[in-house]
């Protein structure tokens, strides 16, 4: 069990006539936080688990009437996989506008389907959080510091979902378990994809470009299908929280790439699991790759968990001078290096981009400071 950073954040909403909606990969701890809260607060709850064909059949087209006696004297309704639910906004804003003494929390795995269905239904009438994996900073809380040091080798390779921390000795298992299609399954079932092994193979196409720029075009080529179909299948990943983008930074120089983009997995532990490599980082390759994937995906939950709406980058030119990492926040630049090795830790950013951004602070990130800024 971890502490949660949300855990305080929703439970200081909770009562103020409002949905909790809570977002996410499958398996990163929703229903978990959600039990956790419930547990706190001691009122009779309802909870309903839409992955099961009843529920679903119940919630759909549901009446007012029909809510009150499924209801009954709970206080707290949880619905699980929301996102399963035809019309659920519908049935959502039912509940709200019916019920104001009731606390409604609902956690949906793919926010594709979730969002769609709930943005006009529940249209001031819900608080929407993402939860991630396991983030650095809620280890810190519950185990300190020694044990993240600790445990840091084996997060660049199995990473940070609830059931691998709590269950090392199986972790591979899990993971692959994990990395079939159990992540972006809402996908398969909803959009009609007609050849899902294209996801299979753009997946392992995209975990080993970790860190280097993607083309659309190249994909393409390499899976045998088209560009349009590219973009969508990486939009829909995305949206199950398995991939996220990073565009390229630009404003003033020629040089600078401005329609690039890079690809990184929110957990290390699935990008491992999908070429199937567990392998010792000494006897890796692409260590440089974890680390710089590790450390950008900390960095996206931690922004995330502290209300930061810091907007995240890479820069590069075609001169091949590069900047792994830069987010602005408030007009303000911050850079990023990312070092495995310790001994670069006083390796200068590019002159050409000192100069010309005047960065409010340029971090060199390795394994012995990258705790101070996750």
């Amino acid at each position: 069990m971890f502490t949660r950073s949300l855990q305080s954040v929703i439970e200081n909403r909770l009562h103020q006539k409002k949905a909790i909606i809570l977002i996410g990969a499958r398996q990163v701890g929703k229903s978990t936080l959600f039990n956790n809260i419930v547990q706190q607060i001691q009122l009779p709850t309802l909870t309903l688990n839409c992955d099961e064909p009843e529920t679903r059949q119940i919630l759909t087209d549901i009446n007012s009437k029909q809510l009150a006696l499924l209801i009954g004297k709970n206080k707290v309704v949880v619905i699980d996989e929301a996102q399963r639910v035809d019309n659920i906004g519908m049935t959502l804003k039912l509940i709200t506008d019916n019920f104001p003494d009731i606390q409604l929390l609902a956690t949906g795995s793919s926010s594709f389907e979730l969002r769609n269905r709930l943005n006009e239904p529940l249209t001031g009438r819900k608080y929407e959080y993402t939860l991630y994996p396991i983030s650095t900073e809620e280890l810190m809380h519950d185990k300190g510091l020694l044990y993240v040091k600790q445990t840091l080798d084996s997060r660049l390779l199995y990473g940070s979902y609830p059931d691998v921390l709590n269950n090392p000795d199986n972790a591979k298992e899990i993971l692959m378990n994990l990395a079939s299609s159990y992540l972006y399954k809402d996908i398969l079932e909803h959009e009609g994809i007609r050849r899902p092994e294209l996801i299979n193979k753009l997946l392992i196409a995209l975990a080993l470009q970790v860190g280097s720029e993607v083309s659309y075009n190249e994909l393409a080529k390499t899976i045998s299908t088209d560009n349009k179909t590219i973009e969508r299948y990486i939009d829909m990943l995305e949206k199950c929280y398995v991939i996220f983008r990073l565009p390229a930074f630009s404003r003033n120089l020629r040089t600078e790439l401005r329609k690039s983009k890079k690809i990184y997995f929110y957990d290390n532990g699935i990008r491992n699991a999908i070429i199937q490599n567990f392998a010792p980082l000494a006897m890796r390759q692409d260590v440089g790759a974890l680390w710089e994937n590790f450390f950008i995906s900390e960095r996206i939950k931690r922004n995330h968990y502290n209300g930061s709406y810091a907007q995240s980058y890479f820069w590069r030119t075609t001169r091949q001078q590069e900047v792994d990492y830069i987010e602005i926040e408030n007009g303000e630049i911050s850079a990023f290096e990312m070092k495995w090795n310790p001994n670069k830790k006083g390796t200068p950013l590019p002159k050409t981009f000192e100069e010309t951004y005047s960065p409010k602070q340029s971090i060199v990130v390795t394994p012995e400071n990258f705790y101070e800024w996750v």
